[in-house]
């Protein structure tokens, strides 16, 4: 089963009810393990071989969190991020000017952690005029990202020297 959620052990616990993107069909999870870093799911009313290749292929979704619960807990999903102008925050680590513009999300990158790419409003450019640098991978963490506000259509930025080209 190829998995993708940041909570497989919520999304995988016994009862957990998993749904086929029209929401015609669900499947309720029996059971589920992980065996050499994949997921084993034994979901009820698939209980022989023939029933489990029939099932393969199927795409299966989780409901989403409720956003309102989410802000709450400071959680949000990667496609909410992207769009988001980026500005540097107050009392920042590069003494710079607070609410300065760096620049706009344009991806969340999952790898190890994830990763903000923002697109510099200003790019880097070397003594010829031309572009060196146009963006920037910022750590997704509460140290470097200290404030979200998707109502306003901003978060805030304190980079450390070194990590935001141009800054």
């Amino acid at each position: 089963m190829q998995i993708f959620t940041d909570e497989p052990e919520y999304r995988f616990a016994p009862g957990a009810v998993l749904y086929t993107k029209d929401g015609e069909e669900e499947y309720v999870v029996e059971n589920s393990r992980t065996f050499k870093n994949r997921w084993i799911i034994k979901f009820e009313g698939i209980d022989n071989r023939d029933q489990s290749e029939a099932a393969n292929g199927i795409v299966l979704y989780g409901e989403a969190d409720d956003p309102e619960d989410m802000l709450e807990a400071d959680e949000w999903y990667p496609k909410d991020l992207i769009g988001l102008e980026a500005r540097l925050a107050e009392d920042n680590m590069l003494g710079l000017e607070p609410g300065v513009v760096v620049g706009k999300v344009v991806d969340v990158i999952e790898v190890a952690q994830w990763l903000l790419k923002i697109r510099l409003a200003n790019p880097v450019k070397d003594a010829d005029g031309v572009v060196v640098e146009n963006s920037a991978l910022v750590p997704f963490v509460d140290e470097l990202v200290p404030d979200i506000d998707l109502e306003e259509g901003y978060l805030t930025l304190d980079p450390p020297g070194g990590l935001i080209p141009g800054l």
